[in-house]
């Protein structure tokens, strides 16, 4: 195995364990080939990340309200998008006690409000990412809401819709433009 390679082994597999915010990690990947691999694996980070795997958050599109959805195919209903609250939103609220979601059947323009998150800190409106119709809540959330502090990426998602304007996808942040913006109201 080539040095060049082992070093970018490290990398990949320090970034896809990370528990911290990308940006405190930047200085150290920038930093010059001559940094052992084994250093750059072992060092702890805390903070925040919007998910541990890179596949998860690979086809994630965020609104500028901390709202995520993931587009799938879905051999019954067409394409569906999942929407949840990201990392940042549910640390935000503090632990989730209550979750208002919408009933299956409902029909949802981009930016309509859908619902709600109560927490011990605060209550938050939830705003549709996208416009179409509600195929999907997740019921588990009615007695564990809780979930969408534990696994806002997965287990913790909050409905499921139809892609009504796949064009209003191309509007959306991806994770890069997501974390840039949440350095900016963090400033």
């Amino acid at each position: 195995m080539t040095h060049q390679y082992a070093t970018k082994m490290a990398a990949c597999g320090l970034f896809r364990s990370l528990s911290s915010n990308f940006f405190t990690v930047l200085p150290l990947l920038t930093r010059p080939a001559t940094l052992s691999p084994l250093r750059l694996a072992s060092q702890p980070y805390f903070g925040r990340t919007l998910a541990t795997s890179c596949r998860l958050t690979a086809a994630l599109k965020f609104t500028d309200k901390h709202e995520w959805i993931r587009v799938e195919e879905d051999g019954a209903v067409g394409t569906v998008g999942t929407v949840g609250i990201s990392k940042f939103a549910q640390e935000a609220l503090g632990d989730v006690v209550y979750c208002g979601l919408p009933e299956v059947g409902t029909q949802l323009a981009q930016q309509d409000e859908f619902g709600a998150l109560e927490s011990v800190k605060a209550a938050s409106e939830l705003y549709s990412p996208l416009t179409g119709e509600v195929v999907e809540v997740n019921a588990l959330l009615a007695d564990n809401p809780g979930l969408v502090n534990k696994s806002c990426y997965e287990d913790g998602w909050l409905m499921k819709m139809t892609i009504g304007n796949p064009a209003e996808l191309d509007a959306l942040m991806d994770e890069a433009a997501y974390e840039r913006y949440i350095c900016s109201i963090e400033d």
